[in-house]
């Protein structure tokens, strides 16, 4: 299982999110990718400067499910996000949190690409949309929310991101089947 990141601030309950995790971690594979709102809370733990602008960015609600103060977040939970991944990759397919360039491996991509970049791009008046990635493989990627709450596929690219934080769905991809599985936030499920 590969979550694509963002685990904290999107919700009203990051404390338990985090928790679910390290739960399923215990019983499934999982290979977490870093989202860029745990770099904000990575950050706000090291300057005062980051701390205004994460929660700014949704970090008072995670700080609110940690009974209002930043240093009750556990240790479980900060070595958790610590050992998260930047990419994660398999025979047939990339996952990265947000964009890639694809000619660049990996290794080598950078932050600003791997988690702020929303994937569609405004350049001289066109969208662009990276290209399949130099390995050949498919790109799993969330970051940019599709409001319309349909996961964006583009055959070399596929956005799972389909608006769960705006009230949309969270959404998930078996890749080797093509099966979709969402749930909205009453715990409703749809399956494609």
């Amino acid at each position: 299982m590969v979550p694509l990141g963002d685990y904290v601030d999107r919700g009203d309950d990051s404390k338990a999110v985090l928790d679910r995790l390290l739960e399923l971690a215990t019983r499934c594979q999982l290979q977490p990718l870093l989202g860029n709102h745990e770099l904000m809370l990575l950050s706000a733990l090291d300057s005062a400067e980051g701390l205004r602008f994460w929660l700014q960015c949704g970090g008072a609600a995670t700080v609110e499910s940690y009974g209002g103060d930043l240093y009750n977040i556990s240790d479980a939970h900060l070595s958790f996000i610590r050992s998260c991944h930047r990419f994660f990759e398999t025979d047939d397919h990339i996952f990265v949190h947000a964009n890639y360039d694809p000619k660049l491996p990996l290794d080598l991509q950078p932050d600003r690409l791997l988690f702020w970049e929303h994937l569609m791009l405004f350049d001289h008046g066109m969208h662009t949309i990276p290209a399949r990635h130099s390995t050949g493989k498919v790109a799993v990627v969330g970051h940019t929310p599709q409001e319309n709450g349909e996961i964006l596929d583009l055959g070399d690219v596929i956005c799972i991101d389909t608006y769960c934080f705006g009230g949309g769905w969270l959404t998930a991809l078996e890749v080797a089947t093509g099966q979709i599985i969402q749930a909205d936030r009453e715990g409703n499920l749809r399956y494609k």
